[in-house]
């Protein structure tokens, strides 16, 4: 027979928590001002203290200055060097951005630019996002191709 309402108890070892009893008499150690302290905003009724509240000073986020700018349309591109393809892709292999991340060269598939860096002694058709200038002419001079995709 399944748990139920009448049957419900609280976890062993817990779930059996006395609440706290203030304001009854100085022998149960919170009397008097009910664990409140003495006088100031925390010993009031009603208070909610804001957590970057300072007690009146200046709050640290508001003396700091403010600057600089982050553009929320910035696209951040997974890089790759032509040295990296030259070494994982035989001769006449294509490369895409699947592939990429199959051999673990990039992370993520969205956004892939293909760098200039190193020299690539044999012909791919590589596909991608972006590349830069060297990359391209670099690829069509070993007599790949360089096929740009349309980002997501």
């Amino acid at each position: 027979m399944g748990t139920t309402l009448a049957t419900l108890k609280p976890p062993r070892g817990g779930g059996t928590t006395a609440r706290k009893r203030l304001g009854r008499g100085l022998g149960s150690g919170l009397g008097k001002t009910s664990g409140r302290g003495q006088k100031g905003q925390g010993s009031r009724s009603g208070v909610t203290i804001k957590r970057d509240f300072e007690g009146g000073q200046m709050p640290l986020v508001r003396r700091l200055p403010k600057r600089g700018f982050r553009n929320i349309f910035r696209v951040e591109y997974e890089v790759v060097n032509l040295s990296s393809l030259a070494s994982a892709f035989p001769r006449g292999a294509k490369v895409t951005p699947a592939e990429l991340k199959a051999r673990g060269m990039v992370q993520r598939t969205d956004a892939v630019k293909i760098l200039g860096g190193g020299e690539i002694g044999h012909a791919l058709e590589v596909s991608a996002h972006k590349f830069s200038g060297t990359a391209r002419t670099k690829i069509e001079a070993a007599g790949g191709k360089a096929e740009e995709l349309k980002r997501p």
